[in-house]
């Protein structure tokens, strides 16, 4: 699982986007989102700067935190 930090992630629609966003390119993806935190944790086959590319091309900042 890799968990990343979404500053820009401030409501219930970021996290659908942000879901759909992953979901689209790994439709086995686990997404979980915390919007108190800003922290959403994956669980997918796909590498942490392809996470990076997917939300950032949906409009979101991430940055890893890590495993």
């Amino acid at each position: 699982m890799m968990l990343f930090s979404v500053t820009n992630m401030t409501c219930g629609g970021c996290v659908r986007s942000i879901t759909k966003a992953i979901q689209a390119a790994d439709p086995k993806a686990s997404v979980s989102a915390d919007l108190e935190t800003r922290r959403v944790a994956v669980e997918t086959s796909l590498g942490a700067e392809q996470i990076q590319a997917l939300l950032a091309k949906a409009g979101y900042e991430a940055q890893p935190l890590g495993r």
